[in-house]
């Protein structure tokens, strides 16, 4: 009996690397938070990775398609059930990810003898202003990190993933428009992708445009952006390249 508390830490540490396993090559999502809105991105083969959820808020995933889909119903769900009890503008990111999204994950990922979710999310709620917008990344065993305002990025690997987010909120600092959030955000992709260094002999701003319009070609390229300001309730919209001049 004195073995079985070792025995499941060491199927739980087992359940993170086969996961981790699993997304590895899997292709990253974006979001960013801009003076008009919060604009998120993905690139893919063809499965969504940007979803609308309820009137402010929108989620980005990379991992199973099946996995991402049931995250994002049980998100809706919640969030359908807070509207109807309180009220529509109640809804908040916080209640849905902190007391919803994160203990379900955790509690999939913590039994053992069921299989996990292989999902990596990003979560968006739009605020009145950007000060107010709120980013959440949540990861496949419940756990998430909240930033307020600025860029957030989720992908399969840790390390790389750090260091994307800190070259990316230095590199939104200035961007007010959506064409150049979403120039940025691809570049993004692309030194993920390629394992490009960040800093230092990287690539120049040419070479990562280059490599990104080139590395996009035959994949979808999915943008969804929450809009500060519109005549109803739900504020998502769907976008596109060519709709933004790129």
């Amino acid at each position: 009996m004195t073995e079985e508390p070792y025995r499941w830490l060491e199927a739980v540490a087992n359940r993170r690397e086969y996961v981790r396993e699993q997304l590895k090559g899997g292709s990253p999502v974006f979001a960013a938070s801009l003076p008009e809105g919060i604009l998120l991105l993905g690139v893919g083969g063809g499965q969504s990775k940007v979803f609308e959820l309820f009137d402010r808020h929108a989620l980005a995933g990379l991992g199973h398609p099946a996995d991402i889909e049931k995250i994002r119903q049980a998100a809706i769900d919640a969030a359908h059930v807070e509207a109807f009890t309180r009220a529509p503008e109640d809804v908040s990111l916080r209640r849905l990810v902190g007391f919803g999204l994160g203990p379900q994950l955790k509690t999939n990922f913590e039994q053992i003898f069921s299989a996990p979710f292989l999902v990596e999310l990003l979560l968006a709620e739009l605020g009145a202003e950007p000060a107010h917008d709120l980013l959440f990344r949540l990861h496949f065993d419940g756990g998430f990190q909240v930033q307020t305002g600025g860029a957030m990025v989720a992908a399969p690997d840790p390390e790389a993933e750090a260091e994307a987010q800190k070259w990316l909120n230095e590199a939104v600092k200035p961007i007010t428009d959506r064409a150049a959030a979403a120039d940025i955000l691809l570049q993004a992709w692309w030194l993920l992708s390629e394992h490009k260094p960040w800093i230092g002999a990287g690539p120049d701003e040419a070479a990562r445009q280059e490599g990104w319009r080139e590395s996009v070609k035959g994949k979808t390229v999915e943008i969804g952006w929450l809009a500060r300001q519109g005549p109803r309730p739900a504020r998502y919209q769907g976008t596109t390249l060519a709709e933004l001049g790129l």
